[in-house]
């Protein structure tokens, strides 16, 4: 008989390598080549060193499957992210950073589907159990009835969990998880890549949701090797800053659901409190027109929201000028800044530029550029927009205005929240008869000339 073929595969990315090497050529990640045997067709269609197996069922594209069940929490925001509600079976990665307040929101979650009539188990490595009620007594949800335990071995949960049946596992946390036949630490990349696969694997043969709660890197990304992201079904972020209020729930990933779908939270002394008008609470503050500040309407997965763009523009001492950026691309903020010199004359130079999203939101989509923009000027120039007007548009390297996506979700919000007046693309589609008057621009400097006027350097 033949012998296998060993191949060398790196635990980060999966990517697959014909010889062992210290450092991942696809990923570069040091030493996570590990090797493995693998599995080669042998003669006669056989598999070597394996059994032959069974013939797998085939079906067509038009085959009609019955919709997928949903548990619902009675969480509006919780099954906003979620596509709707949970999906039995379904695996769910659930990211943030420390302290933002990851627990609190598992044990708010387990109490909320135990409260629905579901059987919920919430197993905690990080905390006793005695710890666990602690905060569910600060809650006010020690009523709830939720199943606790504090365990670590990945085979004793497991083995609970197919006695139990229940219909939502949270393990808290992944990396605190540890698998006896690996070889390693908890929290190491084989430990946490062995403990996603058994439990996921359980949940889908078993029919149990279950909620991975995962820490991050210093740049923001779920620990452990990338494959983990792979293997569950959803992947959540909870974003926001520890000393602000505001969370943000948003899927970044999700198999039975729209991705980049956002929760909007409010953190409070009893927990997390669901924000029904997110757009209202962050523009709350608004109350007279400021220099730097504009309102910009974006989408955020299915929602629209509304939030402030702010802008501080000063004399700069420095040789090289401070660019300090909270909730948007960095890179970005370059570009825009390389387009008004470029294009439009006005210098940033000997300026230091400080850009803010407000209520401590993280704005990735490109129609926030003529926001930006307006907000700069508004500072350099100490010329504030009319208070009762929104932006929104995307800049290209030309300097032109170029339309963007939902542009009548965008008008509506805005009108419904009070304002009159809008900023946007002259290219933007036709947009249905409403109350709120649209100025459209074909590029950055007929808008800051209409808006600002002339710009002295």
């Amino acid at each position: 008989m033949a012998k296998a073929k060993t191949t060398f595969t790196c635990s980060n990315c999966g990517a697959t390598h014909k010889k062992w090497a210290g450092q991942c050529d696809n990923c570069k990640q040091w030493n996570t080549v590990q090797e493995e045997a693998a599995l080669s067709a042998g003669p006669e269609g056989k598999t070597l060193g394996v059994a032959k197996g069974r013939k797998v069922i085939l079906s067509d594209l038009s085959t009609i499957d019955a919709p997928l069940p949903r548990m619902k929490s009675g969480a509006e925001e919780l099954d906003r992210v979620l596509g709707g509600g949970m999906v039995p079976a379904s695996a769910i990665l659930v990211g943030g950073d420390p302290g933002i307040g990851k627990s609190t929101l598992m044990l708010q979650l387990a109490a909320a589907f135990a409260n629905n009539g579901q059987k919920v188990i919430y197993i905690s490595g990080e905390e006793s159990a005695a710890q666990v009620r602690m905060r569910a007594a600060r809650l006010g949800k020690s009523d709830a009835p939720v199943q606790l335990a504090n365990e670590t071995n990945i085979r004793d949960i497991i083995t609970t969990l197919d006695a139990e049946r229940p219909a939502l596992a949270i393990i808290d946390s992944i990396q605190t998880m540890w698998a006896d036949h690996v070889g390693s630490a908890p929290g190491s990349v084989s430990q946490v890549r062995a403990c996603a696969h058994e439990l996921t694997s359980f949940a889908k043969k078993r029919g149990v949701s279950i909620v991975l709660v995962g820490h991050v890197t210093k740049d923001g990304q779920i620990a452990g090797p990338r494959v983990v992201e792979h293997m569950v079904d959803t992947v959540l972020y909870f974003e926001g800053e520890r000393g602000h209020q505001f969370r943000i729930l948003r899927a970044v990933k999700n198999r039975f659901g729209p991705a980049d779908e956002i929760g909007v939270f409010e953190m409070t002394g009893g927990g997390l409190v669901e924000v029904k008008n997110p757009s209202a609470l962050f523009l709350s503050e608004r109350d007279k027109p400021a220099p730097g500040a504009v309102v910009f309407a974006g989408i955020e997965g299915t929602r629209t929201v509304l939030v402030e763009i702010q802008a501080l523009v000063a004399k700069s001492s420095l040789g090289s000028p401070r660019r300090a950026v909270v909730g948007w691309d960095s890179g970005r903020l370059a570009m825009i800044l390389a387009v008004l010199e470029s294009r439009c004359g006005i210098s940033f130079a000997n300026l230091d530029v400080y850009l803010n999203i407000a209520g401590g939101m993280r704005i990735s989509e490109p129609a926030a550029d003529l926001a930006v923009a307006a907000a700069l000027i508004s500072a350099r120039q100490d010329n504030p927009l009319p208070s009762d007007s929104v932006c929104f548009g995307e800049i290209s390297l030309s300097g032109a205005l170029r339309p963007i996506s939902q542009p009548e979700n965008r008008l509506k919000e805005a009108e419904k929240l009070g304002f009159s007046q809008a900023f946007a693309p002259s290219l933007m589609k036709t947009v249905s008869e409403s109350g709120i008057s649209v100025q459209k621009f074909d590029n950055i400097a007929d808008f800051i000339e209409t808006s600002f006027g002339v710009i002295d350097d």
